[in-house]
């Protein structure tokens, strides 16, 4: 199959398909599949503020098969069945209370997923790209895969003895000798390697590309075992017509895309117009898979590859790496409770860089909420909405020659110009999925905006009948800054945006990207505005008392 090495923009397109991987359901959520949600979630949302009128299919969910679930579920004393479900629900559980916006959520389980993985092999099978052979080689049952020499590292145990384990996870190995069915990956290497070499932002960012470029080119790929037998792996897809083989976990997973969109109906409509996925975000951890399994199954197939892989990297906690045998796992049900949903969302955006890990630190989250959220944000828009300074609660009318007294000041002309240059720089930001950097434009921005109401002192200008027009023009200007920040933050923090443009009573069909790029004070038609009754404040400030209720 030719590969189609268009990249077509992401953004402003009439559709718009981004994926998560599905989660395994070992074990219950923590905040880097959490993160991993926040990234996909705050680019569909940014899609819906480009284009309001693109078909968004966001998915999401549970991978439920292979030994390793045999083995929770067993340990957790359930049939293999409740233990899905029960770990299934937690991952749902935390989309939906933080506002993870998905329009599937797919469970391996399925059974319209059973059968599309099926129907996925009989075409690799069909196409000459499977074939049965005696293997042998060290296997990861906690990875569940099979590794070369060169993936391997020996370890010395506290009593002396040496392990050989894998190089990336630190598991340990196990000689294997099996009758499995195999995947000609070896017949794609150059495939691969054209593929990434004419597209250089297929991954991004560009250091994982690089990666994924060494992993391919640096040496020739090896056939891959794609089904385990049913007698050690049941729990699992059974081949087509072979009951005594189950899929490899992996070829089941990654078909999980293409149910998504209809499979096997390709040539449905519906199928052409979700497919291919425009971004597919990953962890750093998962990148062979996607970046060299899945590829290669869907050339094998004869379908178009994804646009982009978007990878991160991982978090860890206080500086070390995040793990149960130090029980610094960090569940994110516990921290909502205790910062919000918003406002774990809004720190995990800001502080995660993709191209580096991550520090998460409750010192760090209670000083940036209290900072960014409670003092700069929500006290900005507190303060313009309290009955001193606004005793008839409006956004109000500007009179024209009290805007140029007020605009001739350099404060007012350095937040006028913060706030008109903001969208396109945040627009840039979005569209190369930086979501960091959009907080920290925003969060200057509203710097300058309070800078401007500290120096223009509005509650003096409240007493001197003579300066009311002034005081109408601090608070418009602050009320417009306001609105354009949260139109912009409103992928991030989407509940703390909402309600700010609510409390100023912003009409739901005038809050896409295009009504944060033009100013109400340059609008000659603006009339006034009553805000509602709803609470100014947004974000309450964590005390002392509260950090104290944390825990692990």
């Amino acid at each position: 199959m030719p590969i189609n090495y268009e990249m077509k923009s992401l953004f402003k397109s009439s559709k718009f398909y981004v994926t998560t991987p599905i989660y395994y359901v070992n074990a219950s959520p923590h905040i880097g599949h959490l993160y991993t949600s926040l990234i996909a979630d705050a680019s569909q949302r940014w899609q819906q503020l480009i284009t309001p009128s693109a078909k968004i299919v966001f998915a999401t969910g549970t991978d439920e098969h292979g030994s390793k679930i045999q083995h929770a579920a067993l340990k957790n004393k359930a049939t293999v069945e409740k233990y899905c479900d029960q770990i299934s629900s937690s991952y749902k559980r935390m989309s939906d209370n933080f506002a993870i916006g998905y329009t599937n959520f797919i469970r391996t389980t399925d059974e319209v997923h059973i059968t599309a993985v099926q129907e996925f092999w009989k075409t690799l099978n069909k196409n000459g790209f499977i074939y049965s052979s005696k293997y042998s080689g060290w296997y990861c049952v906690s990875d569940e895969t099979f590794l070369s020499e060169m993936q391997l590292k020996e370890t010395v145990n506290s009593d002396g003895t040496r392990t050989l384990v894998s190089l990336d996870s630190g598991h340990p190995v196990e000689w294997t000798e099996e009758q499995n069915y195999m995947f000609s990956l070896s017949k794609f290497q150059q495939n691969l390697m054209d593929w990434l070499s004419k597209n250089d932002s297929v991954v991004k960012p560009k250091k994982y590309q690089k990666i994924l470029w060494d992993m391919i080119s640096n040496e020739e790929l090896a056939d891959v075992s794609i089904s385990r037998p049913s007698s050690r792996v049941h729990w699992g897809v059974k081949v087509p017509d072979d009951e005594t083989q189950t899929v490899y976990v992996w070829l089941d997973a990654l078909v999980n895309y293409l149910t998504v969109a209809g499979y096997p109906n390709i040539q449905n409509a519906a199928f052409n117009g979700v497919w291919p996925p425009d971004v597919q975000v990953i962890g750093k951890d998962i990148l062979k898979f996607h970046g060299i399994y899945w590829p290669a199954f869907l050339l094998a197939a004869n379908l178009e590859l994804p646009k982009s892989l978007l990878c991160h990297s991982h978090w860890t906690v206080d500086d070390e790496k995040m793990s149960k045998s130090k029980n610094n796992v960090i569940c994110p049900f516990n921290r909502s409770a205790l910062y919000t949903s918003d406002g774990l969302r809004y720190f995990l955006l800001r502080e995660g860089v993709a191209h580096s890990d991550g520090n998460y630190s409750d010192v760090k989250v209670t000083r940036i909420l209290n900072s960014e959220l409670a003092d700069t944000l929500g006290n900005l828009l507190s303060r313009c909405c309290s009955l001193a300074l606004n005793p008839n609660q409006v956004f109000p009318e500007i009179d024209s020659e009290a805007f140029e007294r007020v605009v001739s000041i350099d404060v007012t002309k350095k937040v006028i110009e913060a706030v008109m240059k903001l969208p396109d720089v945040c627009e840039q930001h979005y569209s190369e999925f930086n979501f960091y950097k959009v907080v920290d434009a925003t969060i200057a921005t509203l710097h300058i905006a309070n800078l401007f109401f500290e120096t223009l002192k509005p509650w003096e200008l409240k007493k001197n009948p003579e300066t009311l027009n002034q005081l109408n023009v601090v608070l418009h200007i602050t009320m417009e800054t306001l609105r354009i920040c949260s139109i912009i933050m409103s992928p991030i923090i989407p509940n703390l945006s909402e309600q700010i443009l609510s409390k100023m009573c912003v009409s739901r069909n005038k809050r896409a990207w295009i009504h944060g790029k033009s100013q109400s004070w340059n609008d000659r038609c603006f009339q006034e505005i009553k805000l509602s009754k709803t609470t100014a404040v947004i974000f309450q400030r964590i005390g002392d008392e509260r950090k104290k209720k944390s825990r692990l």
